[in-house]
């Protein structure tokens, strides 16, 4: 349990002027444990990293690393495309408290594998963290190769990746060889990364759904598939609606303003979601059983 099994990536509460409203936090990570969470990612792309300040990251992690108090995992994303930047990242994150890093591959400077697998080395031997590497080649616009994956597996410190890369092939081979500890990270193949090998989640839809998430994941590795499909099935209709049609944290942000947990304020580039957003979400929600 280095990372937790079922772990949201978290949204950042803003206030309505858009600073962060540090006052909804402790409430927020009550609520996401008591639905399921044992782990949360603090400051990753749910959580508006692009656009959260150094100093805004480093006293919300401080505040979720308080509110825990133990009880969850708290995986601090410290990645960007600077390398220098993601170390004092690893290392504020480090001060604060967290129990892991999340390290995404560095984007829109396209680096060649030799730099990838420097630039995951140098990150995480700046800390003793566990780290967690991050597969996201549709936000970075590289994917990380299998022989830089493999080589990486080697390092002592680099236990785990979440995989957003939709390519259960490349996935089967890596969870085979590589020995690393695997985390869907992307919710609707949640079920079929599980089928692979996956230990479990990192999810935008566990803000609604973790109870849910972690009786599918119990049910699959009880044994009993059928009810582990047919749990997968019902949450369909909410993967879709949070995922497909705008950015995920838009999504769920204003889901949760709905119900009263937050502001429903994002930072530009991003927007709040439209009225008319809204209500596809709420129609897609209520198709798996949430009704806003």
């Amino acid at each position: 349990m280095t990372f937790g099994s079922v772990i949201t990536a978290m949204v950042t509460p803003f206030s309505a002027d858009g600073s962060v409203d540090f006052g909804r936090v402790g409430p927020l990570v009550d609520r996401l444990l008591e639905l399921g969470n044992d782990g949360l990612v603090i400051n990753g792309t749910t959580g508006e990293s692009a656009t959260v300040d150094d100093d805004e990251k480093n006293e919300l992690l401080r505040e979720v690393v308080l509110s825990v108090s133990g009880r969850a995992k708290v995986i601090a994303g410290v990645g960007s495309n600077d390398t220098a930047h993601s170390i004092r990242l690893a290392k504020a994150a480090k001060a604060a408290g967290a129990d892991a890093s999340l390290i995404v591959t560095p984007y829109y400077n396209k680096p060649s594998a030799e730099g990838l697998y420097a630039h995951f080395v140098a990150v995480a031997q700046a800390t003793d963290l566990p780290v967690m590497i991050y597969d996201i080649p549709g936000r970075s616009a590289v994917a990380i190769p299998k022989d830089v994956m493999l080589k990486l597996a080697e390092h002592p410190l680099i236990l785990a990746n979440k995989d957003a890369r939709a390519d259960l092939a490349f996935s089967s081979e890596m969870i085979r060889n590589s020995g690393l500890q695997w985390f869907s990270g992307d919710d609707i193949l949640n079920l079929p990364m599980l089928s692979i090998g996956a230990y479990g989640f990192v999810s935008v839809c566990g803000h609604l759904v973790a109870d849910r998430l972690k009786l599918m994941r119990e049910q699959f590795f009880s044994g009993d598939i059928n009810a582990a499909i047919n749990t997968n099935s019902d949450l369909v209709p909410i993967y879709l609606g949070v995922m497909s049609k705008m950015p995920g944290v838009m999504a769920v942000k204003a889901a949760l303003a709905i119900q009263g947990h937050l502001e429903n304020v994002v930072r530009l580039p991003l927007v709040p979601a439209s009225s008319q957003q809204i209500t596809q979400l709420q129609d897609d929600l209520a198709l798996g059983g949430i009704k806003l």
